[in-house]
């Protein structure tokens, strides 16, 4: 199939600001997109050779929308599977496939499959509702604290929380859950996998990654993560057997925790280009959106490596600041040597809602972390008005 100026349409579901980078990458080859998402605003609106308004988890609109394209991929994972797999059963290439997506849409599921594949992960308790989770600690199966998470739909730390008292559960939803122990971790890492539709692989350099305490959102992405070689290839091992395991296509993150003693353990996976990636941009060969589009279209993966070492900050609304956003003081690290500020589009700031991100780049991984400080202290993401 040729793609590139041609008649062959790429659909896109999700319009966020992941799917605007992945246009960027589409425009630079020429390669038609369709991007379907609910807002009328989305960062992908303006981007894309057709724009459709829709529910990503209603069935007729996913599956009218994938009817309209050549291969459909996703930008988010919180879409209508049963519309997909109707749409792989009557040879729509869907990929990363629906199988994958079934797996991890569901971070109980996702768990289990750990376990059955022999993964390293936190112990965790399933329960189909909240209300269960009480009869467990006071029958001594759970115990305090563990970290609840929210089974499908969570998101940037949402439907996430570290429960340290009882009162802790009041005020989360009420259906199905896992209570996950909680692991005192060194380091939190990530891996991206790309693996093609013919079978190619190849691997980024380990993350590191710094997050947010009360958001629960990563603030910093390292790259290369500041761990030994040994520890780092353990990581990539981890992650390849997770992709290997799970047959996905596409790109697979693979977030870790590194433990006191030195074990990996897999946190969570996400089938798509990912918030740990964003570095590649500008630090590496081949940066993660053109790879994902090389590897759903069975073209040759680029080169992985780094050409320099590289931090990315992400750009969060403040907190106590919501509306028509501003984002103070960017011409002053506009002023700062390697640095690279992506605005995603979003008009409304409200807090930790995730507005951009900048990358910084230097020789000297050092270096490049404390200009990233610099950059996190000097811009602010606000608004016209509190």
């Amino acid at each position: 199939m040729e793609f590139f100026s041609s008649d062959f349409t790429l659909g896109i579901l999700g319009g966020g600001q992941l799917g605007k980078m992945l246009l960027n990458e589409t425009r630079k080859w020429d390669i038609a997109t369709y991007v379907m998402d609910p807002a009328d605003d989305a960062p992908c609106s303006i981007g894309c050779n057709k724009f459709v308004k829709g529910d990503l988890l209603d069935f007729n609109a996913v599956y009218k929308f994938g009817k309209s394209v050549d291969v459909l991929t996703i930008e988010i994972e919180n879409v209508n599977l049963d519309a997909l797999e109707k749409l792989e059963d009557e040879g729509l290439k869907v990929l990363p496939p629906t199988h994958t997506l079934r797996t991890i849409q569901n971070k109980a599921k996702q768990k289990l499959f750990y376990i059955d594949n022999d993964i390293p992960t936190a112990d965790f308790h399933r329960f189909a509702y909240k209300s269960e989770i009480r009869d467990s600690l006071e029958n001594g199966g759970l115990s305090l604290p563990f970290v609840w998470k929210i089974a499908q739909f969570g998101y940037d730390g949402q439907g996430v929380k570290i429960v340290r008292k009882l009162e802790d559960l009041e005020g989360l939803p009420p259906g199905e859950c896992i209570a996950e122990d909680l692991i005192p971790f060194k380091n939190e890492l990530a891996v991206i996998v790309a693996r093609s539709v013919s079978g190619q692989v190849r691997t980024y350099p380990v993350v590191e990654m710094e997050f947010h305490p009360e958001a629960n959102q990563v603030e910093y992405v390292i790259c290369p993560a500041r761990i030994t070689a040994h520890l780092a290839q353990k990581a990539q091992e981890v992650a390849l057997k997770v992709s290997e395991k799970m047959k996905h296509v596409g790109l697979l993150a693979v977030e870790m925790f590194l433990t006191q003693d030195d074990r990996i353990l897999v946190n969570e996976v996400a089938p798509r280009p990912h918030n740990s990636g964003h570095y590649s941009i500008e630090a590496s060969y081949t940066n993660q959106f053109e790879q994902h589009l090389r590897a759903i279209l069975d073209l040759p993966l680029g080169k992985t490596d780094s050409k320099v070492a590289g931090v990315m900050v992400n750009l969060v609304g403040a907190e106590g600041y919501t509306g028509d956003v501003i984002y103070h003081n960017m011409d002053h690290i506009l002023e700062m040597e390697g640095v690279t500020p992506h605005i995603y589009g979003k008009k409304q700031t409200r807090p930790f809602r995730k507005m951009g991100h900048v990358t910084i780049v230097h020789e000297d991984l050092a270096k490049a972390r404390e200009e990233a400080q610099k950059v996190k202290e000097t811009i602010q993401v606000i608004s016209k008005s509190k």
